[in-house]
């Protein structure tokens, strides 16, 4: 889930500023990049400073982690080591579970509590109608009406913008359009606006879809010295094809998953190029 992490890290950093003030109730005035001087290397997602010298903690977290309330104390105290005063801390949660995990650490006279937020909380249709291009994208992690009309009009408005910012803005929309399903419902709307990016070349996504390929490749080529070449090969591709429908659309049905196991390895191969083109899992196996 790092990418996810990074395009709401950028997001957060960049014109969701509507979002920060929803979330903390506050306006940052400046971002801290700090790496705590432990042994550990304890590293803050989000760590900002407001006007009036106060200090915003925000960790992204898509997962349930019981040990939250333990890795929240642990930063708490490194930021007043290094900076002489506490922050407000919170966590956004953008995880597609429900939420579970606790958000205080309780012991003999000890109690200690940050803010936990759902992102599914805010007001998605608030953030849509910003005039923040970061929060339009942010919002389609956010509560909504209409997940597809969202995506409709968040394509549309990253239309209007130029060079770098559309395609930065584009590229942060389809990586979390992931976390919600979405992918192919942002192609769609992407192919009906003027708008023409691979995302298989953008600095994010393709070096993702490049790991992923060569991850499989790898674990084919294992299985190949143990069970011959052509087994090997056929396994690393079919393994290349789940990770990448599963990035696409979600996971991956039964009748589809008995489909790819039937499949040659160049088959699969052919699939794999194919998957970023097809619109839906029966498109790109019918």
């Amino acid at each position: 889930m790092q990418e996810y992490d990074a395009a709401l890290k950028l997001l957060l950093q960049g014109s969701a500023t509507l979002t920060m003030r929803e979330l903390t109730g506050t306006v940052v005035k400046k971002w801290l990049n700090v790496e705590m001087p432990k042994v550990r290397s304890l590293r803050l997602d989000l760590l900002g400073e407001t006007a009036d010298g106060g200090l915003v903690h925000v960790e992204l977290q898509s997962s349930n982690d019981a040990n939250m309330p333990l890795r929240m104390a642990e930063y708490c105290l490194d930021v007043l080591r290094l900076f002489g005063k506490f922050p407000r801390q919170f966590v956004l949660y953008v995880g597609e579970p429900a939420l579970s995990m606790g958000s205080e650490l309780r012991g003999p006279d000890v109690m200690f509590a940050y803010r936990l937020v759902d992102i599914r909380t805010l007001d998605g249709e608030r953030l849509l109608e910003s005039e923040g291009v970061g929060d339009n994208v942010i919002a389609i992690l956010a509560g909504l009406r209409d997940h597809k009309e969202a995506v409709h009009k968040i394509v549309e408005r990253i239309a209007s913008l130029a060079g770098a910012e559309r395609a930065a803005a584009l590229a942060q929309l389809t990586i979390l359009a992931g976390v919600r399903h979405l992918w192919a419902t942002v192609e769609q709307e992407t192919r009906k606006m003027p708008i023409d990016l691979d995302i298989r070349e953008h600095e994010y996504l393709g070096p993702i879809i490049k790991a992923e390929r060569q991850e499989g490749r790898q674990e084919g080529r294992q299985e190949g010295r143990q069970e011959g070449r052509q087994e090997g090969r056929q396994e690393g591709e079919l393994t290349i094809l789940r990770r990448l429908i599963e990035k696409r659309f979600g996971v991956l049905p039964g009748w589809a998953n008995k489909k790819l196991v039937s499949l040659t390895a160049p088959e699969l191969e052919d699939l794999s190029e194919r998957v970023l083109d097809a619109g839906t899992v029966e498109e790109l196996l019918k």
